[in-house]
């Protein structure tokens, strides 16, 4: 718990030390958001905004978790898997927000080639989970699992690249995607935890504590934003986090927020296709209660309350099952 509380308060005082300096930079040099024509006529005036602050979120989550990794003398091969995942979901990210910046618009890569990359960055946590051994490859329910064998890293990659593109969705707000994530970072660090899993729970702490550094450059009105340089990255280690602490589906509620935003658009796709009709006025959701006159402060702070109470579920329940209890 102490290297917990020291991994949590490292990546909020690096971030927060990181954060100065690399907006400095980005304003300097003009570096700003584009704002898709589609977006609510509020939105207009974030244009320009600077982007691709998940730059300094994962510099301070990486050097946060090497330094308490290191210290807690568990700077190993599980704990240096997720730190590379997260580097290359970052750079990932970082390609998408830069043809962006350099076209003048809101469009970067190509949903496919997003995609390939997602998939092919979340192999590496995928394939190295079953060959720590064969009780890797098992889904828990309970006191009864389920094996999935050859199959797991299948499994694993449509978790990771589902929680980063869930992520990524959720980031349409000022200082959302980063109130919904605290809490569910810090969730995964208490049930990883409890799993026996330190160098996960080490990691998550440090990314729940420089979230909250990030917000004090996030919340409304925001200096500035972390871009698919942030989202994706972070949603990647979201599930890459499950996936090697093993807490798969306890993911489900952690995320569930993040869920939520991703079911809307995929509803309001299909409805539109099946019938040409929407079910909300905008997806992702936030942006139907913000067509129906929430403002941005209310719908971050009930989304957030909201990902809080599903986090707190989720570690419930783990420690119920680590007692026995269920």
């Amino acid at each position: 718990m102490i290297m917990l509380s020291i991994a949590f308060i490292l990546g909020l005082i690096l971030c927060l030390l990181f954060g100065v300096p690399y907006i400095d930079f980005l304003q300097k040099r003009t570096i700003g958001q584009y704002v898709l024509d589609l977006a609510p006529e509020a939105h207009k005036k974030k244009q320009g905004t600077p982007t691709t602050g998940g730059i300094f979120i994962v510099g301070a989550i990486v050097l946060a978790s090497v330094i308490v990794l290191a210290l807690d003398q568990r700077l190993n091969a599980f704990g240096f898997i997720i730190l590379i995942t997260l580097f290359f979901y970052t750079l990932a990210g970082f390609q998408d927000d830069y043809l962006k910046i350099k076209g003048k618009e809101n469009q970067g890569l190509t949903p496919r080639g997003k995609l390939i990359r997602q998939i092919v960055i979340a192999f590496l946590p995928a394939i190295f989970i079953p060959l720590c051994g064969e009780q890797f490859t098992r889904i828990s329910f309970g006191y009864h699992y389920i094996d999935l064998m050859w199959l797991y890293p299948f499994f694993a990659v449509f978790i990771i690249i589902g929680a980063s593109n869930a992520f990524n969705l959720t980031d349409g707000l000022d200082g959302l995607a980063s109130s919904c994530g605290v809490p569910s970072f810090l969730a995964c660090a208490f049930v990883a935890g409890i799993n026996g899993y330190m160098e996960v729970a080490i990691i998550a702490a440090a990314t729940a504590g420089a979230l909250v550094g990030f917000l004090k450059y996030n919340k409304p009105k925001a200096q500035v934003f972390m871009g698919d340089t942030g989202s994706l990255a972070l949603g990647g280690l979201l599930g890459t986090l499950a996936v090697m602490g093993k807490f798969e589906l306890l993911l489900v509620i952690i995320a569930l927020m993040f869920i939520i935003e991703t079911l809307s658009v995929i509803i309001q796709v299909t409805s539109f296709k099946l019938t040409g009709k929407r079910v909300f006025k905008m997806a992702p959701i936030h942006h139907h209660f913000e067509l129906l006159g929430w403002s941005e402060k209310r719908i971050v702070v009930t989304f957030a309350i909201c990902s809080t109470i599903f986090s707190l579920i989720a570690v419930i329940l783990a420690y119920l099952y680590f007692r026995g209890l269920i």
